[in-house]
This record gives structure tokens, C-alpha cells and sequence, in this order.
């Protein structure tokens, strides 16, 4: 569904030509979760942004459904780590807020929508609620269902769930597995936490620190729907160390370089 070809960003800065990310190609199947896992620094969330259509790349080929992007669609939903909620409008509001320049649907029809997609994502009972009124974890909640709303065939994340605590994160996860499994979507993930990409994930890509690359492609063979239980086993463990020791030899190859110069 989304084929990434040698895409490359790169910013001017003060005069220098900054690479974030260099010749990065990857894809995206119909209906599957897929991960990039890297360090901070690495383009994970420039890429997102590439494909959400928020900036330009440089160079190379961005195709979803077999058509190029250039520009933001209705077919991609986005969640950000910050909720960017408007706090002045309830939490169903907030909602429709994505619905605005939807001309097909009557206002009753956005209503509508948005106290099904906050169903959804568990959050009836709620919907006259301000953001002030919830928690950070309720608050994420809106915003993915400010995200699904159009209904999109690509969910792309970027850390969604970096400024919640532990229990409300493991929350959180199990929140995206039900959803995926019911919307049918696609997902990119980007996040830096190894556990929450291997259990998320049908595939994940390892990136390279700065300038981003794909350093390793891994597909996580453990059956979905996962529990805790499965962070647990020898197999999550198998994944866990494999993708540790890549990230440790990217970091190796980082320092050397840098001695180099």
C-alpha cells in the first residue's frame, strides 16, 4: 500500500545542507502494523511527516496507492505525542473538529461520527467533556479518534504514547491493538522503545543513527491478538535481544565515525 524508494531529506541551516535521513526505502502491506525503531536523531518522525504529506523530501519516491504524495490526504489519519486538543471544545468537538470542511456530512452526521469514533476508543460517557477534564491518557484517546474519524487506510504515529506513564502506556498499546483490529488500517509506528515495538508490531524497521538509514528489516512472528504474556516469552526475548544488539552496533559505527573525524 505505501512503497517508500531511496527517500531522502535533507534541511539548510545557517548556510549547511543538514541530512536527516539518506536513501531510506521501505513498504507498507495492506492491513499491517509496521514499526521504525531507532534512536533520537535518526528521521523516524521526519519520515512520518514525509508521508502524512506535512513537508517535502528531497529526493527519492513516496507512492501510497500506487499514486505519489504530495500533499496531506483524508486516506492518512495522524497522532502526534502531543494531543493538540482545543481546550475550549468538548471532547466530541474536538472530534468533529476534523469533520469541518466536510461538506457531504450534515452537522448531525459529524456528531455522530465523533461519539462513535470516542465509543471506540473508550471514552463513552465523556463526550461533553473538556481536556482540562481529562487525563493524559484520555486526552491521547481523543486524538485517535480525531485521527479515525475520515476513516483513513493509513495510521501514522509518531511516539504517541512517550509522555504517559508505564501503566497508562501498556494501556495505551493494548488501545491500538483493538483498534487496528477492528479499523483494518494500516499503521506506522515511530517510537523508541523496543519492548512497545515488538509487541505492536507485524514488522519493524531498525534505523541507523544520524543521517537516518534502514539499518534491518525484522518480522515479528508472534500470533496477534498478544497479551503481557507474550512480553514474556522466549520469543519476545529472542526479538528483543536480536534488536538490542543492532542498535548497539549502529551506536558502534556512530562513535567510529565520529573518531574518523
Amino acid at each position: 500500500m505505501l512503497v517508500a524508494r531511496n527517500v531522502t531529506k535533507k534541511f539548510e541551516s545557517h548556510k549547511k545542507t543538514i541530512t536527516a535521513m539518506e536513501d531510506v526505502s521501505l513498504t507498507i502491506g495492506k492491513g499491517e502494523f509496521v514499526s521504525l525503531l531507532g534512536p533520537s536523531g535518526c528521521g523516524k518522525s521526519t519520515f512520518l511527516r514525509l508521508v502524512a504529506g506535512l513537508d517535502p523530501m528531497t529526493e527519492g519516491e513516496l507512492i501510497l496507492h500506487n499514486e505519489p504524495i504530495t500533499g496531506a490526504g483524508r486516506d492518512r489519519g495522524v497522532v502526534f505525542q502531543q494531543y493538540s486538543l482545543l481546550p475550549w471544545l468538548h471532547a466530541w468537538e474536538n472530534v468533529a473538529f476534523a469533520l469541518k470542511k466536510a461538506e457531504d456530512l450534515s452537522a448531525a452526521q459529524k456528531k455522530e461520527k465523533a461519539y462513535h469514533y470516542l465509543d471506540l476508543v473508550g471514552l463513552k460517557g465523556f463526550e461533553m467533556s473538556y481536556p482540562a477534564q481529562l487525563s493524559g491518557g484520555m486526552q491521547q484517546r481523543v486524538a485517535i479518534a480525531r485521527a479515525l474519524v475520515f476513516h483513513p487506510s493509513l495510521l501514522l504515529m509518531d511516539e504517541p504514547f512517550g509522555a504517559l506513564d508505564a501503566q497508562t502506556r501498556r494501556e495505551m498499546q493494548d488501545l491500538v491493538m483493538k483498534v487496528w483490529s477492528e479499523e483494518k488500517c494500516s499503521v506506522l509506528f515511530v517510537t523508541h522503545d523496543v519492548d512497545e515495538a515488538i509487541y505492536l508490531s507485524d514488522r519493524l524497521y531498525i534505523m541507523s543513527a544520524h543521517p537516518g538509514r534502514v539499518a534491518q528489516e525484522m518480522t515479528i512472528d508472534i500470533p496477534k491478538p498478544r497479551d503481557f504474556n507474550d512480553q514474556l516469552s522466549d520469543k519476545f526475548m529472542y526479538y528483543k535481544r536480536a534488536i538490542i544488539m543492532e542498535l548497539e552496533l549502529q551506536k558502534s559505527l556512530k562513535n567510529k565515525t565520529a573518531n574518523k573525524g
